[in-house]
């Protein structure tokens, strides 16, 4: 029987919803959400991710602003801008858009953000909060889309064995953090490139958590007969079919809907969870910095 498509699209739309209703309440206060994003250079994907931010803004409500830098900006200025709007009590979310140029420190960059702007939740205060097991910062957006998205199916984790492939600061560790936490309550694995044997790993998964850029990585003799699987990849590969010429694929292989029970989409699963928490963060901003 094949997998239930667990779709990210309805369930952002879900998370909008209950958003509209707050944002309105601070409208009626004075207070405008903004959220501004910086992106540095030409980057083509970053900017389909920016677009794709600013259109749910506008869909919400939220003000949105972008400024956009050459790719020979310097550290400095960089600084300097993050410095104004740090300081500016109209702005309530601050976005530095991945990747930066080679010769930008993105983990400093990152630093000098107010953490209560901090709506990518990367910054180590934010980070921090949640190795503690506290949930009261600004979550990162994709893992806390992955959850939210659990949690809409209706997947108890109670007690289940999750395994997450990948380690990145952004996906991986971070999820693996939230699914741990109380509340949650699973027993968490997390592989990686050096990890031995990693299919036997996956194999013993009742959620299994694909995060590492890799096109078709998990194919379905990795996955355990009936688990809940969560693609997050995002990756170009070539599709000759297609005008443009690429289309976009997940690190999980199609065929793993044979045998897993639930499996999120490539496009249209974890994607628009993202920028949902992203805005729900910047809501969450608002609220708090206005009080």
């Amino acid at each position: 029987m094949a997998a239930k498509s667990l779709d990210g699209k309805a369930c952002a739309e879900n998370v909008e919803a209950n958003l509209k209703e707050r944002i309105s309440s601070l409208k009626s206060k004075g207070v405008n959400p903004h959220l501004v994003v910086i992106i540095v250079g030409e980057d083509p994907a970053s900017k389909i991710y920016v677009g794709a931010k600013e259109r749910a803004c506008e869909r919400l409500g939220i003000v949105s602003t972008r400024h956009s830098l050459s790719a020979n900006a310097s550290e400095i200025e960089l600084r300097d801008l993050l410095s104004k709007l740090n300081a500016d009590d109209a702005v309530h979310g601050i976005l530095v858009q991945s990747p930066l140029p080679d010769d930008l420190d993105e983990l400093s960059l990152t630093d000098m953000i107010d953490p209560n702007k901090d709506v990518d939740g990367f910054h180590p205060v934010n980070l921090g909060r949640l190795v503690q097991g506290r949930m009261d910062g600004h979550l990162p957006c994709t893992p806390a889309g992955v959850m939210r998205m659990l949690e809409w199916a209706n997947v108890d984790l109670t007690g289940k064995r999750a395994v997450v492939i990948g380690r990145s600061r952004i996906v991986g560790m971070p999820l693996s953090l939230m699914l741990a936490a109380k509340g949650s309550n699973a027993t968490v694995s997390i592989v990686h490139s050096r990890t031995e044997n990693i299919e036997s790993h996956c194999q013993q998964a009742d959620v299994l958590i694909a995060a590492v850029g890799v096109a078709g990585l998990v194919k379905n003799n990795w996955v355990k007969n009936g688990a809940v699987v969560i693609d997050v990849g995002v990756n170009r590969v070539e599709d000759t079919s297609r005008e443009r010429g690429w289309s976009l694929a997940g690190d999980v292989d199609p065929d793993v809907s044979e045998v897993a029970s639930i499996l999120s989409p490539v496009p249209g699963g974890v994607g628009p969870m993202t920028i949902a928490m992203l805005m729900s963060n910047t809501v969450n901003a608002a609220e708090k910095l206005s009080r």
